[in-house]
């Protein structure tokens, strides 16, 4: 049987010479870029270790319930109502956490979002004097409805916010 084809990377056609104006589409360098892709990790990172904490406090529940289901009508009334009161307490608790561990997830979402723009900004300006353009857009922000594949400047962005991550990586690591 033969094989199937490799997945191509798409062709980025020759950016036009005498172009005034370029495009930049950030979510793929946030998606695409080490810095980008570190970010997203430390995120992801945080909703893991959120969730098992979630998931712990949500079995102590549950294990706190079935002891009402199973033995709710042989306690004496003291014994269910203190029970009742910690399933309450846990219930909160859990409504508590959850509100909580969304906060911080977006805050944390926030910071590094701050962070990526301020450091994608100055390679944006870089990439953007080297192709001698008067713009850029944001190819999501913009509002284009056609543009010239060629006038797309993202890859490059990405590769020399690469390097610049990999220099600022290897002077933090002396």
């Amino acid at each position: 049987t033969p094989a199937a084809p490799a997945a191509q990377a798409p062709v980025q056609p020759p950016f036009p010479a005498d172009a005034k104006y370029a495009i930049v589409n950030i979510q793929r360098v946030a998606n695409e870029s080490i810095e980008g892709k570190a970010a997203t990790n430390k995120v992801n990172a945080l909703v893991a270790k959120k969730q098992a904490e979630g998931a712990d406090k949500t079995k102590q529940l549950q294990t706190a319930q079935q002891r009402m289901d199973s033995g709710g009508s042989v306690m004496s009334a003291a014994a269910q109502a203190a029970l009742q009161k910690d399933i309450d307490r846990l219930t909160l608790d859990i409504q508590r956490f959850n509100e909580d561990a969304q906060q911080e997830v977006q805050l944390l979402q926030n910071d590094l979002m701050g962070d990526f723009q301020n450091k994608l900004l100055p390679i944006i300006d870089a990439v953007a004097k080297e192709k001698k353009v008067q713009l850029v857009f944001s190819e999501a922000d913009a509002g284009l409805v056609w543009r010239d594949p060629a006038l797309d400047i993202t890859l490059e962005v990405i590769r020399k916010f690469d390097r610049s991550e990999e220099h600022t990586s290897e002077l933090q690591s002396r």
